[in-house]
């Protein structure tokens, strides 16, 4: 696909990078097929390709409205199109160009920007942890729609102190520390039980995401860069890798390289960690061996809902289900719309409640038909998600392991 960059965006880093994307794009369609969006509404303009055009025309020049805003906020930034894209389009990136210049052109609702900002702060913040704390005081007289979103307290456990030779970093996030402890300790016990000591960077912080995709692109950069500086000594020093056990953050981390890669500063330093980056279930084949005398699986169905950051954005897939099987355990994917999102999607489920519900209860319903006695996953914001729509346990697969340990 040919476009003619507008004089604003000709030689700048957005548009030349937005350019070559739009390249790559044979307008084909494949992607409406895989789009949670599109088959929800039926909607050209809520699909990539209708995506797609709109920035396009923003980019061309044309002035873009509260229209065009819409319709780029309902995509979930899921990727799965890029999965399906016969052409290797990178959707996400161009879309987050895209809802960038278009927020820049377009005002928003006084409400609409409140709660958007309250996202992008609040999260990330010192203060989210505290919040959190009281709104699972208060949890039983909190209305549904917000009792949803606040997870029962959870007890962490003991995290083991033992050394051992192999080190990885661990990324403990912004908001799962709060809301699920117990996914942090129990990737240490696991990881302490396979012979590998697992580090935490204290300055390290929130990985970027949420500001970045709320359209905040310097004020996520800006996190990235704090996140390099607090584990730079442990690289400098050989750590072995950079664990995500949050496959939202592994995505972002990821492509740390590519986010700064204009940035003369931290370009070079950002690439290596992306290097260095893992999700949590690339370490599962290291696994297997030292933890197999050490599990012991307990019998039941178990339910993998992979979310969209593992299969689409890091192109990572059955990994968890064929070593965790190795492991003893029952796991299998839904035998339909494994691929499809759940409607988290990070904030998305704040933002757009209404798709992300019927995404959610879409999810469940395939899931549910294998009767399971726990669904697991790989991402905090998947897990809290089902869980708001089902009384069948939702957990990370990690838990899974930690509690099959033979302590």
């Amino acid at each position: 696909m040919q476009t003619n960059l507008a004089p604003a965006f000709k030689n700048t880093p957005d548009g030349l990078e937005a350019e070559a994307i739009l390249r790559k794009c044979v307008h084909c369609g494949f992607c409406t097929a895989t789009c949670p969006t599109y088959q929800l509404l039926g909607d050209e303009l809520d699909g990539p390709r209708g995506r797609i055009y709109l920035i396009k025309q923003v980019l061309e020049g044309e002035m873009p409205t509260r229209k065009t805003q819409l319709h780029l906020d309902r995509c979930l930034t899921c990727r799965n199109c890029e999965t399906t894209c016969p052409s290797g389009v990178q959707y996400g990136h161009l879309v987050d160009i895209g809802r960038k210049i278009v927020d820049e052109r377009v005002p928003r609702p006084a409400g609409e920007k409140a709660l958007r900002w309250a996202l992008k702060e609040g999260l990330p913040s010192p203060m989210f942890a505290p919040a959190m704390k009281l709104g699972q005081a208060v949890r039983g007289l909190l209305p549904a729609a917000l009792q949803a979103k606040v997870p029962a307290p959870q007890a962490s456990g003991t995290r083991p102190t033992r050394s051992h030779a192999r080190k990885v970093l661990m990324l403990e996030g912004c908001v799962q520390p709060s809301m699920m402890p117990n996914i942090n300790a129990a990737t240490v016990r696991v990881l302490d039980a396979a012979g590998i000591q697992t580090l935490v960077a204290a300055k390290a912080g929130c990985c970027g995401a949420i500001k970045f995709h709320l359209n905040d692109h310097d004020g996520g950069k800006a996190e990235m860069r704090r996140n390099i500086d607090a584990w730079w000594p442990h690289v400098e020093a050989g750590i072995e890798a950079i664990v995500m056990n949050a496959s939202g953050c592994g995505v972002t981390v990821k492509e740390y390289g590519h986010s700064l890669k204009d940035d003369p500063a931290y370009a070079e330093k950002a690439a290596r960690i992306s290097a260095l980056t893992r999700d949590l279930s690339e370490l599962l084949p290291d696994l297997v061996e030292p933890l197999r005398a050490q599990v012991a699986a307990k019998a039941g169905q178990v339910a993998f809902h992979p979310p969209c950051t593992l299969q689409h954005g890091q192109q990572l897939r059955g990994g968890v289900e064929k070593h965790l099987g190795a492991l003893g355990f029952q796991i299998k994917t839904a035998t339909n719309e494994a691929h499809l999102c759940c409607g988290s999607a990070g904030t998305y489920s704040v933002l757009q409640p209404t798709l992300a519900y019927q995404l959610r209860d879409r999810k469940l319903g395939h899931l549910n038909e294998m009767v399971p006695e726990v669904i697991v996953s790989a991402n905090i914001g998947c897990i809290t998600h089902l869980q708001s729509g089902t009384a069948t346990p939702v957990r990370h697969w990690v838990e899974l392991l930690d509690e099959a340990l033979q302590k």
